[in-house]
C-alpha cells in the first residue's frame, strides 16, 4: 500500500513539473504551441540586431566576428531596434571579471525611443553579482552556471523601439564582450510594463536613517525585487549586521508603510543568521565573515507587490549582538543607537520606554538590536507603466569602485 501511494506521489510530481515546463513560454501560451504572429531574433557580434538572413557572414561565416572590444570611456550597443516585442534573455561573458571591472562597466537599457535609461546599473550588479563579485548561481531571473558568465530571464517588453548599451567607464580597454540578446517581435497586450532596474549605493549610512533600495517611484507597477551587497563595518567586529526591517511604502503611505517585513534573513526566506545558499526566489551567494561581506537578493514572483501610485523601499540599518559586546563598541565610541534588548522579554530603548544602562547593576542583558552604519548597494528591479522614471541618475563610476575589498 505505502509502495502503491509513494508511486502514485512521484507520478503526480512528474506529470505537475512537466505541466510547469510546459507553461513557461515569457511570450505567453504553451511551450507546445505554435505562434504565426512571432518572430524570433538573436543580436550577437555575429548579427548585430537579428536581421534576418544577416548572420554570420564574416570570414566565409566561420566564426569570423564572437565578441567585440570597448576601449576605455567607450560604448557598444547590444541591441538598438524599433518595433514591437519582448526581450526574452540576455547573455553575456567579459574577458575582464574583476569586481573593479563589473562595477566599471555600466548597462543601461532605453525603451521606445526614451533618451533618459529606463534600467541603469552596473554591468555585474545588474546580473546578480553582488558587491562586483562573481560566483556560480542560478535564481527564476539569474543565471551564473561556473561564475563566469552573466544571464538576465526577466521579460522586457517593448512598444515601439529597444536599445541596450554597455559603457565602459573603467581606465582601461575592454577587450572582448560576447552577447547575444534573444528577443521576439510580436504584438504584445496593451497593459503591459516596462522593466526598469535601480542601483544605488552608500558607504556609510546615516546613523539612524533606513537605506533606500528603491527611493520614490511614481507610476503604476510591480516591484520585483532586489539583490542587495553589505561591506559591514569593522568598528562592530563580527557582530551581525542583518536585524533591519524591509519596509515598502505604497500608494502615498505617511510615515508608516503597509507592508513591514522583521528582518534582514527574514526577509530572503532564512534565520537566525545569513549563509551562502540560492534558492529560486531568495539566496545569498556571499557570505565571508571574514571580509565582512554579504550579497543577497530576493524575487516576488509567487508573492506579488503591486503599486497604483508611488512606491518606496527601504531597510532598517540595524545589527544585533550580545549586551555587553555592544556597551563595549559603544565605549570604543563606535557609532551606534541602542534599540532594544531581548532576553524573553522586550525592553525598548529607542522609545525611550527603557533606558539602556549595561554597567548599571540588574540592568536587563540578552540580545541587543541597535542602529548602525554600514556600506550597502543594491539593484532594485520593478515594472512601471511607462518607459522612463523619476529616480536619479547612476553614481560616478569613482564612488562605484571605492573600497571593493577585493583581498580574501
Amino acid at each position: 500500500m505505502k509502495l502503491k501511494y509513494f508511486t502514485s506521489t512521484v507520478y503526480a510530481g512528474l506529470f505537475l513539473l512537466f505541466a510547469s515546463a510546459c507553461n513557461t513560454g515569457s511570450t505567453g501560451g504553451d511551450i507546445y504551441q505554435f505562434d504565426e504572429n512571432a518572430d524570433t531574433r538573436w543580436s550577437s557580434p555575429e548579427n548585430l540586431n537579428g536581421n534576418k538572413a544577416e548572420g554570420g557572414k564574416e570570414n566565409k561565416t566561420a566564426k569570423g566576428h564572437p565578441s567585440d572590444p570597448i576601449p576605455a570611456g567607450g560604448s557598444k550597443a547590444l541591441l538598438d531596434i524599433k518595433g514591437q516585442g519582448v526581450i526574452n534573455r540576455i547573455w553575456a561573458t567579459v574577458n575582464d571579471r574583476s569586481p573593479e571591472m563589473l562595477r566599471s562597466l555600466k548597462i543601461e537599457i532605453f525603451w521606445d525611443g526614451e533618451k533618459k535609461p529606463a534600467v541603469t546599473a552596473p554591468f555585474g550588479d545588474f546580473f546578480g553579482a553582488g558587491l562586483g563579485k562573481t560566483s556560480a548561481f542560478e535564481n527564476e531571473f539569474f543565471v551564473n552556471p561556473e561564475a563566469r558568465s552573466f544571464t538576465c530571464l526577466i521579460p522586457m517588453p517593448f512598444k515601439k523601439a529597444a536599445k541596450i548599451v554597455v559603457t565602459n567607464e573603467s581606465g582601461k580597454v575592454l577587450n572582448d564582450i560576447y552577447f547575444d540578446v534573444d528577443y521576439t517581435l510580436k504584438q504584445i497586450p496593451s497593459n503591459s510594463l516596462y522593466l526598469h532596474a535601480y542601483w544605488h549605493r552608500d558607504t556609510l549610512t546615516t546613523l539612524g536613517k533606513d537605506f533606500e533600495l528603491l527611493p520614490k517611484v511614481e507610476g503604476n507597477g510591480r516591484f520585483l525585487g532586489v539583490n542587495v551587497g553589505v561591506n559591514a563595518n569593522p568598528v562592530y567586529r563580527k557582530s551581525w549586521f542583518g536585524e533591519g526591517e524591509v519596509k515598502m511604502y505604497m500608494d502615498n503611505d505617511g510615515d508608516y508603510p503597509t507592508l513591514n517585513g522583521t528582518g534582514t534573513e527574514d526577509y530572503i526566506g532564512t534565520g537566525w543568521g545569513q549563509g551562502k545558499y540560492t534558492t529560486r526566489y531568495t539566496g545569498c551567494t556571499i557570505a565571508n565573515d571574514t571580509l565582512l561581506q554579504w550579497a543577497f537578493y530576493r524575487y516576488h514572483v509567487k508573492d506579488p507587490v503591486y503599486f497604483k501610485n508611488n512606491l518606496k523601499v527601504t531597510i532598517q540599518q540595524i545589527g544585533g549582538y550580545d549586551t555587553d559586546s555592544i556597551a563595549v563598541f559603544q565605549k570604543q565610541g563606535a557609532p551606534l543607537i541602542p534599540v532594544t534588548t531581548y532576553n524573553g522579554k522586550m525592553y525598548r530603548f529607542y522609545d525611550g520606554s527603557s533606558k539602556f544602562e549595561p554597567s548599571k547593576p540588574g540592568s536587563p542583558k540578552g540580545w541587543t538590536n541597535y542602529y548602525r552604519r554600514d556600506d550597502f548597494a543594491s539593484t532594485a528591479f520593478f515594472y512601471l507603466d511607462k518607459p522612463t522614471d523619476n529616480l536619479p541618475a547612476l553614481q560616478p563610476v569613482a564612488y562605484r569602485v571605492a573600497n571593493l575589498r577585493v583581498k580574501q
